[in-house]
């Protein structure tokens, strides 16, 4: 179903069940977690679609299995099978560099254009009967109503998926957070066939450059750093042999930015207010779960709306952080630590079932032997100490 038939008049509002601020994939899947659940689900953006963002575009395996409970399945014919992943390590003066891989070690991953994503999104939310409101932005809540630039909607619930600035957030006094990591990213996509069928990590000082499949002619490279790069060409400098690979590649679109952070929230629900997504709390995007811990977020919300019971989305959220913000912080040590990131990539270049291992960890897969918090962190000790 076309979603332009779907974008009906803001003042054309009446009470729902669910009120969702934010049409990005977090409010979408919320939405459609929300109304599999048996509930009305309006929701509501400043934007219309497509509604695109500079993203690495890669979906790792637990995120297809999540987006499967949504009642999603990417086909063959969208986007590109990822195999695993591949660090590279900086280029030495004589042109080396290490390099480790693993492969997923049941189901592959998907890379696939955020805007083709975002559009399966949008037909599983409208043939779940969700209404859209398009351009439509919010300016105050008073208990379960909502004041917008088209009107007031009253919603027994309300949700923030309205991303790091959200403004559901602001209203619901939400505010209380830590960050500890503030980086700036670069995507840009290329014309240019895969040389590869894993998604490659380049690594050097303050910065990583991320490639992605997306289709067979087509790759998406992420640019992830402390410092703004003022153009793709200086990203790429960085990088010498990713700047080899793209040699003949040509730009298909404009270069597009965005902002990464560690951020926690000390609560992510007040009275009938919950939030999801960027908007409450993110990892850094070096682990590259942000799309999977929406997902995540979605169904857990979705249920505990069911159970009028926000308190359970609450734990469930601190559950489903936990383990990814472990990863980022560990991953960002090798950004920060040159010494520890050689010595990190030469010991998995080394020992390749300890990268595996981690892998598997890092993706709801453990091996049996790593299964119980114990086996974890003595692969993360191991990870940072040889």
């Amino acid at each position: 179903m076309s979603v332009s038939h779907l974008a009906n008049r803001a003042s054309d509002i009446r009470e729902s069940d669910v009120f969702i601020a934010g049409a990005g994939p977090a409010g979408l899947a919320c939405a459609i977690a929300a109304a599999a659940q048996g509930l009305q689900v309006t929701i509501a953006d400043g934007m219309r679609p497509p509604i695109d963002k500079a993203c690495g575009e890669g979906l790792l395996p637990d995120a297809l299995a999540t987006l499967s409970e949504l009642g999603i399945t990417i086909n063959s014919a969208e986007g590109s099978l990822l195999r695993g992943i591949r660090f590279i390590g900086d280029t030495t003066p004589t042109g080396q560099s290490t390099t480790t891989e693993a492969a997923f070690p049941a189901a592959p991953g998907r890379g696939i254009r955020r805007t083709l994503l975002h559009q399966l999104l949008l037909d599983r939310a409208a043939s779940l009967g969700v209404q859209f409101h398009w351009q439509t932005i919010v300016r105050s809540i008073d208990d379960n109503h909502v004041q917008t630039n088209h009107g007031t909607v009253r919603s027994r619930w309300i949700i923030g998926a309205d991303g790091p600035q959200s403004r559901i957030r602001n209203c619901a006094g939400l505010e209380r957070a830590s960050t500890s990591s503030r980086r700036i990213g670069l995507r840009q996509h290329f014309s240019v066939a895969p040389w590869t069928d894993f998604v490659e990590v380049y690594w050097t000082n303050r910065a990583q450059a991320y490639v992605t499949p997306i289709s067979s002619g087509e790759i998406c490279v992420a640019f992830v750093s402390t410092e703004k790069f003022s153009s793709i060409q200086q990203a790429l400098s960085l990088f010498p042999v990713l700047k080899l690979h793209l040699a003949s590649a040509s730009p298909t679109d404009a270069p597009l930015g965005s902002i990464t952070l560690t951020r926690r929230l000390h609560r992510v629900t007040s009275g009938n207010i919950a939030l999801l997504g960027d908007a409450s709390g993110s990892v850094d995007a070096v682990t590259g779960e942000g799309l999977a811990l929406c997902f995540r977020q979605a169904l857990a919300l979705a249920q505990a709306l069911k159970a009028e019971d926000l308190e359970a989305y609450e734990r469930a959220h601190r559950r489903i952080h936990g383990l990814p913000r472990l990863m980022s912080r560990t991953m960002l040590l090798m950004d920060t630590y040159p010494a520890l990131r050689t010595r990190t990539l030469r010991t998995f270049q080394r020992r390749p079932a300890l990268f595996s291992h981690l892998l598997q960890v890092h993706i709801g897969h453990p091996p049996a032997h790593l299964a119980g918090a114990s086996g974890l962190f003595a692969s993360l000790l191991c990870f940072l100490s040889n």
